[in-house]
């Protein structure tokens, strides 16, 4: 501590803990937990260091940023919170997001995760917005900016009777912005752009992450993702025609959804055929809809997210619009010219509270109640690079309180991912999780009080998140196919929340721990497993990576020796063709390209009914189609899913197997098959390429998150 003051890199207010018994509560016992990857990933990019000198072990590390949360408790309350929070971090049952844990107790508290901002049609909004951006990502905040208000090319510019050049060259500055000024001096800056699929230049920005054309109407660099309302969706299935506008004619539809939405598009569809439109353009909603998947799967972009589902959904109905989501896809939280949304994030790790073949409430009721506490302090302590984004977090106090560690808890339970099974605990689970956590923040607004927002809001309705599932199905006016039994007893929420009110608007999110799951050793969010002997290589190194539980499994069977080893390197991590395993083995430890992804999508579907905002959700497809694709986006929406994440099918290539005496085995590998049948695939009439790869800490942009 007095190292850590005396250079600058610590916090001086640290000095009012009662410093001996902060020390007595250390535990370096608990440095056993971590395994090699993430002890050395926190030595090289989170321990504080003087020049180049680490002056925190694993364990001060985690008591330094408990204490940095606890500032904002009662002075005589401050040391046995900073206790509470150092034990539940060094536990491993929760862990804060990487900007908490990289700032935490430092002289610089930027603890929140990534920003949403809304620009408007006005050339200084616009480059003020720009401006930041680079403030936001000075200070490692990934970005979400919604992009949708700016005139469309060839609009008129009153002001100088000119026409307007369109969304796209601001674009082109705002992705060589995010290069220019990278985050916190760690990597460059991270951003994604929304636009709705009503927009004139909609085609082109569609054509944005393409490696032909002009490239100055390109960014490489920049994440995109289209913001799709319902009614676009059912003109798809129609077959049906799609009316692009500019925003300068058809502002409101910016701001309006479900049946409103409806009206107003309909009703300037009417203008445009009457001829009362100076700029409209009638596409088919198919053909459109076959291009935006086409380029999703060429180039990982843009992400499909839902609008409709997004806000009708919402708990901040009453005070504003969720115009996007942010980099990663799963905060859906009100912008405007004046409010920067601000994600402040953490997760629960799932694993750690399967208990004796079961999930443990008592323990995760306990982690959640803290957690939250954690979450809703970093509010009060951050700095805020921005005036809107300091009224916005102040004003509702969102959180988002996620969870890694899916595929571990299910691998505990013995339960494969793609089965009813697995899709029935993604819906219990998330039930827990959501009620331990909506009860957690009634409880804060007993002692702390309510948000400043929160009359009106759907809580103050006596509207939980499940509830409002009957909402949107009343909006679309069509069946939304969505389970919605219950297994807890949900009117204690309901009357806690009468009683006390909510200390957040929002309360819950899943974001892509790609980082923090590498640290406490489990798997990312709630991804499947992608390999089960892999070559993992990071800002650390290069590290190999076996699946344990998988390891102990055939250890129990007898079947783990060098053969077995020799066996899943030839087969590229995957147990599907190697016979020696039990059918029952390769199912549980099926691999992310093995299954189907109705099973993700059907699981994310369950857990979408208790979640106040949204998950970062990743497909995976190991033979791609046009139908697969439509199909596999089809059934995200009807399901009622609000955002998609990376659409990932094989690469074409593989890791050369050198080690490997390729003649022992007499079955050729399926990244082998896959290659040899690679080239172009077809979606439909256009031809394709390989899909971009996830969000993973090889590139971490959703670090950002988590």
């Amino acid at each position: 501590m007095i190292e850590g003051i005396r250079c600058g890199r610590l916090s001086e207010q640290l000095r009012s803990f009662a410093l001996p018994k902060i020390a007595d509560a250390l535990l370096p016992e608990r440095d056993k937990l971590f395994r090699y990857l993430g002890v050395q990933t926190i030595y090289d990019r989170y321990l504080l260091h003087v020049d180049g000198r680490r002056i925190e072990t694993p364990q001060y590390f985690w008591m330094r940023v408990a204490m940095g949360l606890a500032l904002r408790e009662d002075e005589d309350q401050r040391t046995d919170r900073a206790i509470e929070f150092y034990q539940l971090l060094s536990s491993f049952r929760f862990t804060s997001a990487t900007p908490t844990l990289f700032n935490s107790g430092t002289q610089h508290p930027q603890l929140s995760s990534c920003y949403l901002t809304t620009v408007q049609d006005d050339l200084a909004h616009i480059f003020k917005s720009i401006g930041d951006n680079a403030m936001l990502s000075k200070w490692a905040g990934g970005l979400g900016n919604d992009w949708t208000s700016v005139r469309a090319t060839g609009s008129l510019i009153k002001g100088t009777n000119g026409t307007s050049q369109g969304v796209i060259p601001f674009l082109k500055i705002v992705n060589d912005a995010a290069v220019a000024v990278n985050q916190g001096g760690k990597r460059k800056g991270a951003v994604c752009a929304y636009l709705e699929p009503w927009h004139l230049d909609f085609e082109e920005f569609l054509d944005l992450r393409k490696n032909t054309g002009d490239d100055r109407r390109r960014t490489h660099d920049m994440h995109t993702a289209a913001w799709i309302p319902d009614l676009f969706m059912e003109r798809v299935r129609e077959n049906g025609t799609w009316t692009l506008f500019s925003p300068d004619e058809a502002s409101d539809l910016h701001d309006t959804y479900g049946r409103r939405f409806r009206e107003r598009y309909e009703h300037y569809e009417k203008m445009a055929a009457a001829g009362k439109m100076k700029q409209h353009r009638q596409v088919s909603a198919t053909e459109l809809w076959r291009k935006l998947l086409t380029r999703t799967f060429e180039t990982g972009h843009p992400w499909v997210t839902f609008k409709d589902p997004s806000n009708i959904r919402s708990p901040q109905d009453h005070v504003g619009v969720v115009h996007s989501s942010n980099l990663c896809t799963e905060i859906l939280l009100n912008t405007s010219e004046d409010e920067t949304a601000v994600c402040n994030l953490g997760s629960v790790n799932l694993a750690a509270h399967i208990v004796d073949g079961r999930l443990d409430h008592g323990l995760l009721k306990a982690t959640i109640t803290t957690a939250m506490r954690m979450l809703d302090n970093v509010i009060d302590i951050n700095f805020y690079p921005t005036a809107e984004a300091r009224n916005a977090n102040l004003r509702h106090r969102p959180v988002g309180l996620g969870m890694m560690g899916y595929q571990d808890a299910l691998h505990r339970l013995q339960i494969a991912i793609a089965s009813d099974e697995a899709v029935e605990f993604a819906d219990r689970s998330m039930e827990a999780i959501s009620y331990f956590a909506l009860l957690a923040s009634s409880q804060l607004a007993a002692e702390r009080g309510r948000y400043e927002s929160y009359d009106g809001s759907k809580w103050d309705r006596g509207l939980l998140p499940i509830d409002t599932i009957e909402l949107l199905q009343q909006e679309r006016d069509t069946a939304v196919d969505v389970d919605r039994s219950t297994t807890m007893d949900w009117q204690v929420v309901r009357d806690a929340i009468a009683k006390n009110g909510m200390r957040n608007s929002n309360c819950l999110a899943i974001a892509p721990t790609a980082t923090i799951s590498t640290i406490i050793g489990v798997t990312q969010s709630i991804e499947p497993t992608y390999k089960l002997l892999y070559a993992k290589s990071n800002l650390s190194g290069e590290f190999t990576q076996i699946n344990e539980p998988l390891v102990d499994a055939l250890t129990e069977q007898g079947l783990w020796d060098a053969a077995m080893l020799d066996a899943l390197k030839y087969h590229d991590g995957s147990l599907a063709d190697i016979q020696r395993i039990p059918e029952e083995i390769k199912q549980l430890f099926a691999t992310a390209m093995e299954i189907e992804p109705k099973w993700l999508i059907e699981a994310a579907s369950r857990r979408q009914k208790w979640i106040d905002q949204g998950q970062s959700l990743n497909l995976y497809l190991a033979k791609p189609s046009g139908k697969s694709i439509d199909a596999m986006y089809h059934l995200a929406w009807q399901r009622g899913l609000k955002t998609t994440y990376y659409l990932r099918s094989l690469a074409a290539t593989q890791v050369e197997k050198s080690t490997v005496d390729v003649n022992r085995h007499g079955i050729q590998p399926r990244w082998m098959k896959s290659a040899s049948q690679s080239g172009q695939i077809r979606v439909d009439r256009m031809a394709t390429t390989a899909a971009a790869p996830t969000c993973s800490i090889d590139d971490p942009d959703c670090e950002a998150c988590q």
